[in-house]
């Protein structure tokens, strides 16, 4: 019974696609032929020859996949069979491997030369993303990938002086004439909840069958089957307490912003694979507030993907190198023209799914934490972006963002996210675990009081000095929002456990005129990269100068940050200030020696912080918002942002990155009030300020 209640579902999913696999199937059958004639009659000589050999193997590892998926045979396999079939589809890029990988930019230079290497290696690449599309049953897009395969093929079986830009011509070619099908095909992923292949999974395998993890098309490690066996481990109370936690954040957080969630239809998942029991349960909870789950998975195509971020669900993955080499492949083909008809093609792709968006209610992101620190190696061979196309990606993803927003409108919707950790963070990882559920947990009132206390002298504030102490030189002078009716009106916002979890800050949006200094930080894990040293100096509240000590050049350490964490803008304004207030957080850090690897979702509560980018209310700046004393909050916009009401492609960045100073790293946080007096909220990494030595207890 079980296997045939999977049947159905693969069939109802698969429906989907019928009417376009079948239009597609004979183009993909002769690709398929085709590829297979190129293992035999290997007419390409040398490297090149080697490498097209190597792809094609690849692709007919792809052709038997699809035939398991079709057949629905994968549901019958055993749990040997299944870990064997998914390191073998992944074991080219797995570390130790992947050095002799053609998917490795600089094995593929070493063997094909710097220029062809470059090209055929994206190739490769975007060839890889044929496993998944074979897991969800889109022969589509694994049929475009072969023709562009055996497009170039042909072009090396007579190699001449015009074979670099013939092959170089098909690559541009290809991603401006699929561009806006891929885009079609990820805005769909985002908006309409009958893409279910993930649902579908989580609701009609039994979990306790890991079976099912094999099942997404994702590389899967121990982190996975650890974490899924946990999970199994726990009672079905305590399950349904995470859900609930996590689910009761994301209403609490339109309840608060005085959204109306009945007017909404879809939420949207993002997760790691190995929460699915959590999952079962959150299912419940969202469609009692009358929403169904969107869930996608993070892109494995050039055009979809926003650097090496995985953005969607996703396992741990096999290579966080491979995926930082190829963080830039669109340095390939990147161009105006490109970008226009991208931004056409987005914009395409929301009008035509203009009613799922109107009832998009905005992502539910469950994030963990716990992998090894991740300081990747900056490869020369690797596909970068030059200063053209650095301002040109800053351009498209501005107006990009602009545009999402004329359909799914940041007034409209909210968010939440919550964090957990994961196996690989060590032998303690049961008791971190049970560690974070309390974190996540805490009492919301009792914050809630204590914030406010601190918020109470803020809002008496002209602007706040932090100063580092010990190896932190950090010395910023943090201008605030002038108060018109301090009765009425707030600086800040007390930020209690609902859109962010767990609970513990108070922040607001500085005033960038008068705000200058250095924001240091000794050791930071960002978007999954770790960064050492890391500096920001500020001028009027925009960033002057930045630095890092990942590499012994200088000048790699600044393109380092420019890259990954000012998205090649070449300054960002100080979007936000805050100060964090969970000591139970920060003392759970530091027990288990973890401080460096909390996501920055916990870390920021752990000590004061400043994040560079947009405002937190970045869109959504009129939609009127309240403290529990009844006090608007009305610091939202600063001098950049406010130009969206006169010129909204100067207002935004599309990005915001905050970096914390822990505790230990802090010497103080001093309130400069208009009066002229002075009120310490933090000294020597403890709160002094009256009402809040409560925050202390943890420490002892």
């Amino acid at each position: 019974m079980e296997i045939l209640k999977r049947m159905g579902t693969k069939m109802k999913y698969t429906e989907l696609f019928r009417d376009g696999n079948e239009k597609i199937r004979e183009r993909y059958d002769l690709s398929m032929e085709r590829t297979e004639a190129i293992l035999k009659e290997q007419a390409v000589k040398g490297p090149a020859g080697d490498y097209f050999l190597s792809v094609a193997a690849f692709i007919l590892q792809i052709k038997e996949l699809v035939t398991l998926v079709e057949k629905d045979r994968l549901s019958r396999m055993s749990m040997e069979e299944l870990k064997k079939l998914n390191y073998e589809l992944y074991k080219d890029i797995l570390p130790g491997k992947y050095e002799y990988s053609y998917a490795n930019p600089r094995y593929a230079v070493q063997k094909l030369g710097k220029k062809y290497g470059k090209l055929l290696t994206f190739l490769y690449a975007e060839i890889r993303g044929m496993i998944v599309y074979a897991y969800e049953c889109r022969l589509w897009d694994i049929t475009v990938y072969l023709e562009l395969f055996i497009e170039s093929y042909n072009y090396f079986e007579e190699e001449d002086e015009y074979t670099f830009k013939d092959v170089r011509r098909a690559i541009y070619d290809f991603i401006s004439d699929y561009t806006g099908d891929m885009l079609e095909y990820r805005t769909r992923e985002l908006l309409d909840s009958r893409l279910s292949f993930v649902k579908d999974i989580i609701t009609d395998w039994d979990l306790r069958d890991l079976r099912y993890l094999y099942q997404f098309g994702e590389y899967i490690c121990e982190n996975e089957l650890r974490m899924a066996e946990f999970l199994n481990s726990l009672s079905e109370e305590e399950v349904k307490a995470m859900a609930f936690t996590y689910t009761e954040g994301y209403r609490r957080g339109f309840e608060k912003a005085g959204i109306d969630l009945n007017k909404k239809d879809t939420v949207n998942i993002r997760y790691s694979i190995g929460f699915e029991r959590m999952l079962l349960y959150a299912f419940d909870y969202f469609a009692e507030m009358g929403l169904k789950p969107v869930i996608y998975r993070a892109a494995v195509n050039n055009v979809s993907k926003r650097q090496h971020l995985k953005i969607g669900y996703h396992s741990t993955g096999p290579n966080k190198q491979y995926n930082y080499d190829h963080r830039f492949d669109n340095g390939l083909y990147l161009d105006r023209a490109y970008c226009d008809r991208k931004l056409r093609g987005l914009y395409k792709a929301y009008e035509k799914y203009k009613k799922e968006a109107a009832l998009y209610a905005g992502p539910a992101v469950i994030e963990v934490f716990g992998e090894k620190n991740f300081a990747p190696e900056n490869k020369a061979e690797a596909i970068r972006l030059d200063k053209r196309q650095q301002k040109l990606y800053v351009w498209y993803n501005r107006d990009a963002g602009l545009t999402v927003n004329e359909y799914i409108k940041g007034e409209e919707t909210s968010f939440t996210i919550i964090a957990y950790p994961i196996p690989e963070i060590g032998d303690r990882f049961k008791e971190i675990f049970a560690e974070t559920v309390k974190v996540n947990t805490l009492d919301n009132q009792m914050y809630k009081k204590i914030q406010q206390s601190i918020i109470d002298v803020l809002d008496q504030g002209e602007y706040v000095r932090i100063l580092g102490r010990g190896r932190n030189r950090t010395d910023i002078k943090v201008m605030l929002y002038d108060l018109t009716d301090p009765a009425r009106e707030s600086i800040f916002e007390n930020c209690t456990g609902d859109v962010n979890i767990p609970i513990g800050e108070v922040f607001t949006s500085p005033k960038l005129s008068g705000t200058n200094g250095t924001v240091h930080v000794t050791s930071v894990y960002l978007n999954g990269l770790e960064y050492l040293d890391l500096s920001f100096s500020f001028e009027d509240g925009r960033i002057s100068s930045y630095s890092c000590k990942n590499f012994e050049s200088e000048e790699e350490s600044k393109r380092f940050v420019k890259e990954n964490l000012m998205y090649n803008h070449d300054t960002l304004p100080l979007g936000e200030f805050a100060i964090g207030t969970n000591t139970t957080a920060y003392v759970m850090a530091q027990k288990y020696h973890i401080g460096v690897k909390l996501p920055i979702l916990i870390a920021e509560k752990t000590g004061p912080h400043f994040a560079v980018g947009d405002t937190c209310y970045k869109m959504s700046e009129d939609l009127k918002l309240y403290n529990p004393d009844g006090k608007q909050i009305v610091a939202k916009d600063n001098e950049i942002s406010i130009l969206r009401k006169t010129d909204a492609d100067k207002a935004y960045f599309n990005c915001h990155t905050d970096i914390t100073i822990p505790y230990d790293e802090l010497g103080e946080i001093t309130v400069y009030k208009k009066n002229g007096g002075t009120a310490p909220i933090i000294k020597d990494g403890k709160f002094i300020l009256p009402g809040t030595e409560k925050l202390n207890e943890a420490f002892r």
